[in-house]
């Protein structure tokens, strides 16, 4: 089966890296393009035997299903350009959030879906977000399920919560590792420790925790109960995280989904015009 990357970004280039290092899809079985060649040639010098094709056209060509790694403004126009050559049985994956399964399959005349990625699919690990459309066969779903099921466990999700679900998934990784930088930058400011030290001990120590939700030894609440004992050093520091925290995370996802509403609002008005232009 060949698989087609139109845009080597870096949801793009996980996507590459992650499929050849499981063995989910050979180099040779790979087409890949971008906008600037250049950046698509850079990892065909890592896989020699990656397709970098100079056109989406020539993706859609050679490919059964066809992965769209672009910025959310940009897929309106390349649907509107592949449209003519797509056909029935190819599938289109989407792995942007504000495009919704119903927005591809009113252009396109084949097999969709969304999927929305992590970054912790790089170490074929985490969670993939996955949505069908409804005229998506059977065959199409098990093709895509099974690329992801080779890099993570994956999640069929509803549109509704399309944007939370990414806020876990995706943005996650990028929201803790702000948190967990702050906690190494505090200590250091805080203590004689040197910032290696207190990062490699930080890294550590959760890389551990997620081995240990990961084999099922502790769930999150648990893990908390057997660290913090009573009137123990680690009580006061929760304290100190329940008077601080407050609302935060309720101010983030609020913030996230204003900005991917702002997103949907833009994304319709292209698909409109043009239908009402028509």
């Amino acid at each position: 089966m060949n698989v087609g990357i139109i845009g080597t970004g870096n949801m793009g280039t996980i996507l590459i890296e992650s499929f050849i290092e499981s063995r989910a899809v050979k180099p040779s079985d790979l087409f890949i393009t971008n906008r600037t060649l250049p950046r698509a040639e850079k990892l065909k010098a890592i896989y020699p035997e990656l397709n970098v094709v100079p056109t989406s056209e020539e993706i859609i060509q050679h490919s059964e299903v066809i992965f769209i790694c672009l910025k959310p403004l940009d897929i309106y126009p390349l649907l509107l350009k592949i449209a003519p050559l797509v056909q029935k049985d190819q599938c289109i994956v989407s792995i942007t959030s504000p495009v919704s399964v119903n927005r591809l399959q009113s252009v396109l005349p084949c097999n969709v879906a969304r999927v929305i990625p992590s970054i912790t699919n790089r170490a074929l690990s985490g969670v993939s977000l996955v949505t069908f459309g409804e005229s998506c066969s059977i065959d199409a779903q098990n093709l895509v399920n099974g690329l992801f099921q080779q890099i993570s466990s994956t999640v069929m999700i509803k549109e509704e919560i399309t944007r939370v679900a990414s806020d876990i998934v995706s943005c996650g990784p990028a929201f803790f590792s702000y948190i967990l930088q702050r906690f190494i930058d505090s200590a250091v400011q805080e203590t004689e420790i040197s910032k290696h030290q207190a990062t490699e001990l930080a890294s550590g120590m959760l890389i551990g925790m997620g081995k240990l939700l990961e084999k099922g030894i502790f769930t999150l609440p648990t893990l908390q109960e057997k660290v913090c004992v009573k009137g123990g050093v680690t009580g006061v520091g929760i304290k100190v995280l329940e008077e601080e925290l407050g609302e935060m995370f309720n101010h983030v996802i609020q913030r996230t989904h204003e900005k991917y509403y702002e997103d949907i609002k833009e994304i319709k008005e292209q698909f409109e015009f043009t239908k009402d232009f028509n």
